[in-house]
């Protein structure tokens, strides 16, 4: 991941080889056993604005709410379910928003590979 010093560009096509795996917390785990993949592409000096590109194996579980997330799917299928009860499917090659303060959770119905950009607050 890239602190510093700020390079002129990052380029996704050529990841870090460096990669975080994770699960789900189990509080926020609801259905599978999704395995998670986390390559950092670049990270803001106060840590406010995060990119990457993030994998996932099937599962469903309960989304975070602290952060604006911008998602750009290079592959897979996956729902986002609101607590109100709406639901919205993206698959590969569609990119979308969601806001600080989603209330919902994330469902992986097929491996699937997504360019992330996230900014988060200090309240948080």
């Amino acid at each position: 991941m890239s602190t510093s010093p700020t390079p002129f560009v990052i380029d996704f096509a050529d990841p870090p080889a460096s990669e975080l795996r994770s699960t789900p917390d189990a509080a926020r785990l609801l259905e599978g056993q999704p395995r998670h993949i986390t390559r950092p592409c670049f990270e803001s000096a106060d840590g406010s604005f995060l990119t990457g590109i993030w994998e996932s194996t099937p599962g469903k579980w309960r989304a975070f709410t602290g952060k604006d997330e911008f998602c750009y799917i290079v592959k897979g299928h996956l729902r986002l379910i609101s607590d109100s009860g709406e639901s919205r499917t993206f698959k590969t090659g569609d990119s979308f928003v969601i806001p600080k303060g989603f209330a919902g959770c994330w469902e992986v119905i097929e491996p699937t590979t997504k360019h992330y950009a996230i900014r988060k607050y200090s309240d948080d």
